[in-house]
Order: structure tokens, then sequence, then C-alpha cells
């Protein structure tokens, strides 16, 4: 970028960058090109729609929608009108999402009524429940007049004709008008264990923390970045398109993730930019059609999980497929953003840690009693700075219970920091389990376990169990062209491990199951764990 700046919010972002990027292709979603003037000039026209709709300052519309152009712009628009967006997580059931809309107040909500094979809005009508919402805008493009009038919603072309009567000055005054303090995003945490809350930040918090984050990885003006993270997600929505706007990339958003078409973008397109989970990455090296695509352009990935093979970015480096593969660290409460590795870190530090805390962000770790220990010791994570969320919207004492009196954030991860300043995120509190007396961290014997090279993927989960309490559960992906077993796994994790850390079950399954934003359900596991052992003989 020429020279980083500060902008007062994301709506100005967009307006600005059509004066920085102008003509350069800005998003590419199918067979629709609009370069970085047309996107500004589309997010003056939402804009000018939201504000016909009543949107003002302080309201809140939901967007529940896979990633596509009318996303973006649907986002631009209610924030250039002042208000705030409520992204919807797209693997919620009606019920889910009623409950999002209600937490929220939701007064518009943006949606489709054909996704998979699923009419959203259908589904969330069958609820019965009573919302705030006072219209739903179906982003569908194929979807006609007729067929949205039957379903009592509007299109997208009607949304946008009705914001005729609003003049282009009064819509770009409107998005000038946005303050940097203003709450840009409500997004509820993925509702994974209990009920989601919904988790507010600020323009000016996401526009720092992804300047950073953006000069840190070396994103770059020219770059094409294929989106498949859920714009729902920060992943998606602020390291991904809002990313986009800020250093001059194009994006190149994917609805849905299929490795076939995912190779076939990045042949086309000329991808040079794909982050996402390490279970995309590891499907890309092990796809058996990948070498009949040229995948020659891709430069830079970025991903994050507890537990990372070493190898997975050994061979990601050895094998060209990227010449940079980064880390990073973040939550839903910090903006996003807490740490990222660098370029020059090697394989096994980038594996194992999440790189270095970012700039006007601090990371303690503590003990249960809230003392900080000795660097190097394992504690829970807490972090303190301009990323920090304002709270739980309409949850004062849940925000109490997160954020200390001095801003101190407990994130509910269990990690360390070494000499270098690098966090390493060892498990999630929650998932901690106890085997006979003593702590088993799920992530670490995971990491372990991903170092036997007939694994491919493994999610541990703790069990109830009569004489120990607890013991470990572990549902293992076999490498294709392995001779793997329960017992083999067993007697690997016997040869490296403590007896207590040893799983005492191990299943083999095809696929670990996961959310859209590609995190692995445990809940889900534990659920199979407590069959698995109800059927298991004593």
């Amino acid at each position: 970028m020429r020279g980083d700046k500060t902008w007062r919010s994301i709506p100005q972002l967009a307006l600005d960058a059509a004066e920085r990027f102008g003509p350069r292709e800005g998003f590419v979603d199918g067979a629709l090109r609009l370069s970085f003037t047309e996107l500004a000039d589309a997010a003056v026209a939402s804009t000018r729609a939201a504000l016909a709709a009543g949107l003002r300052p302080g309201d809140r519309a939901a967007i529940w929608a896979p990633n596509s152009l009318e996303w973006m712009l649907a986002a631009l628009g209610v924030m250039g009108a002042g208000a705030t967006i409520v992204p919807v997580n797209t693997r919620f059931k009606g019920g889910e999402a009623a409950y999002v809309l209600e937490r929220s107040g939701a007064v518009l909500l943006f949606t489709v009524q054909s996704f998979l094979g699923v009419d959203y809005v259908a589904m969330l009508r069958e609820t019965g429940a009573e919302l705030p919402v006072r219209e739903i805008v179906v982003l569908d493009r194929e979807l006609d007049h007729a067929s949205a009038h039957r379903a009592s919603t509007a299109t997208w072309h009607d949304y946008l004709a009705r914001g005729a009567g609003t003049s282009h000055t009064t819509a770009t005054a409107s998005m000038l008008a946005v303050d940097g303090e203003d709450i840009s995003d409500i997004m509820f945490t993925s509702g994974t264990t209990g009920r989601p809350k919904g988790v507010l930040t600020t323009h000016s918090q996401n526009l720092r923390a992804f300047t950073d984050y953006t000069g840190s990885i070396g994103l770059r003006e020219g770059d094409r970045y294929l989106i498949v993270n859920p714009f729902f997600h920060a992943f998606g929505f602020k390291a991904g398109w809002m990313a986009c706007l800020l250093r001059g990339a194009t994006a190149l958003p994917l609805p849905v993730f299929d490795l076939d078409v995912v190779m076939q973008t990045i042949e086309r397109e000329r991808i040079t930019v794909l982050p996402g989970p390490p279970t995309l990455l590891h499907g890309i090296l092990e796809h058996p059609t990948r070498r009949d695509h040229d995948l020659s352009s891709l430069r830079l990935t970025v991903t994050g999980a507890a537990a990372i093979p070493v190898e997975l970015i050994r061979r990601l480096r050895d094998e060209h497929l990227f010449t940079d593969v980064l880390t990073g660290y973040g939550l839903t409460e910090t903006s996003g953003l807490v740490s990222v590795s660098h370029r020059d870190d090697s394989a096994e530090v980038t594996a194992t840690t999440s790189g270095r805390v970012a700039d006007g962000i601090a990371v303690k770790v503590v003990d249960d009693g809230g003392r900080e220990v000795a660097l190097g010791e394992p504690g829970e994570l807490l972090v303190r700075g301009y990323n920090v969320t304002q709270g739980y919207y309409g949850e004062p004492e849940e925000t109490a219970r997160t954020i200390d009196p001095d801003g101190w954030l407990r994130t509910g991860d269990i990690g360390t920091i070494d000499h270098d300043g690098n966090v390493r995120i060892t498990d999630r509190k929650k998932d901690m389990f106890i085997v006979g007396g003593f702590n088993a961290y799920p992530a670490e014997i995971e990491n372990l376990l991903l170092g036997y090279d007939a694994i491919a993927q493994v999610a541990l989960v703790g069990a109830p169990d009569e004489r120990l309490g607890e013991v470990g559960v572990a549902f293992v992906v076999a490498r294709p062209g392995h001779d793997t077993t329960s017992e083999s796994v067993i007697a690997y994790a016997r040869a490296h491990l403590a007896n207590y850390k040893v799983p005492r079950h191990v299943q083999l399954v095809d696929a670990l199951p996961v959310n859209a934003s590609g995190k692995v359900l445990k809940f889900e596991l534990r659920e199979r764990a407590l069959a698995l052992l109800a059927h298991s003989p004593t």
C-alpha cells in the first residue's frame, strides 16, 4: 500500500480505496468483476438503499447468507447508514438464527432463499418466533420478483431501487459521518458450547487491527485473494474482504468450500493468497489431482490452530505450494487479532506457535488464582489493548466476568510465551480433562499424535470413566496408503506420552466434524465418545 494511513470507518475505507486503487480489479464473484471505483459506487448505492429502508445510527441489520458480492455491499450499506451489521452463521438452523435476530434486535435481515438446497426464509419462519425484523431482503441473483413477492420478501434489486429517492450526496455524507468509535459489527460467538454471545467491536478497532495484520503478513496491492473463510467470521470479513480494501488486493470469495473448485479457481484466476484452516491446506496437499493443476501463482497462506503438524508447514514450503506460510491467533473478542508469525520463522516455530503479539496489544499468562506465571510456564492467556471488545451486547454481567476492571480479557485459552515472545496455544481451558488427578490437554496430545506419519488428522476429547474420572478418546483420520489401526495409534501414543495422556479409545473416521470456519466441533465428538463408551466392553 502507498503508505499506511488511518480511516475513521469501514465505509470511508471503501470510498478511499477507489481513490487509491481506482481501475484495479477489486472484487470477482462468478461473472461479476468490479473495479475498486465500481465497488465504491456500489457501496454508495447500497447506503442509499439502507437509508431509504429507515436504517439509522444505532440500528442493527443481520446478514445470514453465503460469501458473495451482495453480502459485502449489504454490509457496507448498513455501516454507511451508521448502523451495525450482525453476521449470522450459515450453518445455523432456524431456531439458532432466530435467537441471534431476537437477541441483537436486528430490524433488517439480508438472507437467501436457496443455498445448498435450504430455504433460509422458510426455515426461519417455521420457528414461529416473534422477531424484531421489519423486512427481509433476499440476495439470490436468480430469484425473480414473483418468487420473492410470494415469500413476502424484497429482492436485492428492489431494495437497491428504493434508494433512488436518496441522493448520492446524502449517502456519501452519511458514510463519511460514521465515527471510528461507532460499533461496526456484533459478531456472535460460534455457539459450539452454550448460547452464542454478541461481541461488540468498533470501526477503529477493526481498521487498526487489520492494517497491522496485513502489513505483518505482507498482503500487497495486486494480490489476488481467494476467500474460502466465511464472511460471518472475522477470518472471512475482516481478514478477508476488508483486508483487500486496505491493501488493494482483489477479493475472490467462494460461497462453498470445495477442493476441486478451489484448485480450478487458483489456476484460472492466478490466485496468490489463500488463507484457511489446516484442513484446507492438508486437503490440497493430499488431493489426488493436485499436480494436474497449475498452482504456481500461490505465494501466501495464513492458518491457525492449537495443533498444526510441523510436517504440514514443511511440506507446504518444500513442495513449493507457498513461499510464505504464516500462523496467527485471535478471538472474536479481540477483533480477530492477537499475534501473527513472521515470514522468516522456521517451520517448527510457525507450526508450534502463533507468532509474536501485535503492537498495541499486551498478553500475560496466569494461573487459576490469577497470578502471573514464570516465562514458559502454561496458564490462561489474558489479553489487553485497543483490540479488546467493547463487551457482549446486552450482557453486562457476562462482560464483567470476561473482562476485569483493568481491561484484561480472559481468553479461556491455555498457552505459554517463550523467550522470543512467541505465543503458543496449548489448549482451550474448557477442553482440559482430568485423568486420575492429572490435567490432560487435548491439543498437546493431538500435536504429538500428528507426528505419527499414519495420521492425517486427529481430535481428542475427554469422556467419563468410572475408575479414572475421565479418559481420552481420539478420533483419527488415517493418511491414505497407511495401514492404520486403533492399536497402532495407541501404541505410538504409549511410546511418546505419559501413561495418563494416552487415549484409552481410538476411533478411525473418514473426516472430523467441522463448522463453517473449519473449527473441529468438539461438542459433537464428546457426544460420539459417550456413545462409543456406552457400547464398549468394560
